[in-house]
């Protein structure tokens, strides 16, 4: 059935849209299955998010019409389609009237992606008006409450040097606490990789009060604090705010220090809205885990990386995982960099839409996947600043002399960039950055050819 009268209305403009306040516009890449018409799939695609079914039904009235998603934009030949959801379609709490990402994502990336007229589609961006902004949770802990207890300055505190305990999985509560307190003699952060939480290997409450004493010495020892972001994820909500619980208390008058990590794609919003709401004073860090299964630069379904990390700021993490902009191991380019402005600027452009986040607190961009002190100049050139937290787990426990030696080198990698140095001269005088050449011997043959000449190293 052709909706397209009533769920199309190519006349409008969208910067009267966006004026007008009282849409969610959203920029899909579609392609119609064969033997459908572009506007005519767009128009299901649209009626299929918000008021429509396949056939007329009797209920439908002239307030329902008044709330259609309007397929407003396509472009047949680039294959995309933009469509303004009216805000009142979603859901609101019925404690506070807050908004829900959940019901966003239900009606924009819901049934439509199965639809049999549909040969794929994948949102790419959507904008969000102001008087539904303020709807959401947004972040209450942001990167200066880690620079503040870092005792950095609150505006560009910079580089918060991190990693994950190597291996992923495997080790025991003395060899876990103990590869701790190694990195954080030379090192700021340190968070639980995604699947360590409470194995029978490694129980929870084993395991914790080892870290915390492994951070206080580490603390007594350096004279600086240290962070530590721990897993809290699990199925159960009650379970999650149990391991929280335990965790703070074990830090207690500490607890500052603690941020906690959620796998948020997995472990779905609701999870990041219970961490969000229940532990306010405590930074979230979403870790994204599995999302790659729909924001792959391969992938033609779901969302982008770019939207999963705009969603996250509206939920409220504090920082989220964005890849390393093709620097390390993992899929994407030098232009990723665009996720990382739109989630820590207050005004940014993303890939169809313009956003104002009018005050709302930004969302810190981690830097997590393959990351050592050679690849850092090269990453910080590219994005324009240091404000990030990078967790490099192979970077530091990899390095030739210590974990504590590779944090280091992390850190003199950050500063090399920042004072604008060559880092072959720069190594020359930081021994833990140049031994960070001898031990990722095939980024530096690759990144700065000659390395072994012009630092004396013969072997």
């Amino acid at each position: 059935m052709d909706q397209s009268n009533r769920y199309s209305d190519l006349s409008l403009k969208e910067e009267d849209l966006i004026k007008n306040g009282k849409h969610i516009l959203v920029a899909y890449h579609m392609r119609p299955a064969d033997g459908h018409g572009y506007l005519e799939a767009a128009a299901h695609f649209a009626a299929e998010s918000s008021t429509g079914t396949n056939v007329e039904v009797s209920t439908t009235d002239e307030f329902t019409k008044g709330v259609d998603a309007l397929v407003y934009f396509i472009d047949e030949v680039k294959g995309v389609m933009k469509i303004a959801y009216p805000s009142v379609l979603f859901d609101r709490n019925i404690t506070d009237g807050r908004a829900m990402i959940v019901s966003f994502l239900t009606c924009a990336i819901g049934n439509n992606q199965g639809m049999g007229d549909i040969k794929h589609a994948q949102m790419q961006d959507f904008y969000v008006p102001p008087e539904m902004l303020m709807q959401f949770d947004g972040p209450s802990i942001d990167i200066s409450d880690m620079w503040r207890i870092l005792g950095r300055p609150i505006k560009d505190g910079g580089y918060i040097s991190g990693t994950i305990i190597k291996p992923k999985l495997g080790l025991r509560p003395e060899p876990f606490a103990k590869a701790a307190y190694q990195f954080w003699l030379g090192g700021d952060f340190i968070k639980n990789d995604e699947p360590q939480g409470n194995q029978v290997f490694c129980p929870m409450k084993k395991v914790i009060p080892l870290v915390y004493d492994a951070m206080k010495r580490a603390m007594d020892e350096t004279g600086d604090a240290k962070l530590f972001s721990a897993n809290i994820t699990a199925d159960d909500h009650y379970e999650m705010c149990a391991r929280a619980d335990y965790i703070l208390e074990t830090f207690g008058p500490d607890a500052n220090k603690v941020a906690f990590l959620v796998d948020g794609f997995v472990g779905g919003p609701g999870m990041i809205t219970t961490a969000r709401r229940q532990y306010p004073r405590q930074y979230l860090h979403y870790h994204r885990a599995g999302h790659g299964m729909i924001t792959s630069p391969s992938a033609v379904r779901g969302y982008t990386a770019f939207v999963l990390a705009k969603i996250s700021r509206l939920q409220g993490a504090s920082g989220i995982h964005v890849g390393t902009m093709g620097f390390g191991k993992m899929e994407g380019g030098a232009d990723d960099r665009n996720i990382a402005y739109m989630i820590e600027r207050d005004s940014a452009d993303g890939p169809y839409y313009h956003q104002e986040w009018l005050g709302m607190k930004p969302t810190t961009p981690i830097i997590s996947g393959g990351m050592n002190a050679l690849r850092l100049p090269g990453f910080f050139e590219n994005l324009g600043h240091g404000n990030v937290i990078n967790t490099a787990g192979g970077g530091s426990y990899g390095h030739i002399d210590s974990p504590a030696a590779g944090a280091i080198s992390l850190r003199q990698a950050y500063n090399c960039w920042k004072e604008g140095a060559d880092p072959i001269a720069y190594a020359k005088e930081h021994k833990e950055f140049a031994r960070a050449f001898e031990s990722f011997p095939k980024d530096a043959d690759k990144l700065y050819p000659g390395w072994r000449e012009k630092l004396g190293v013969h072997k």
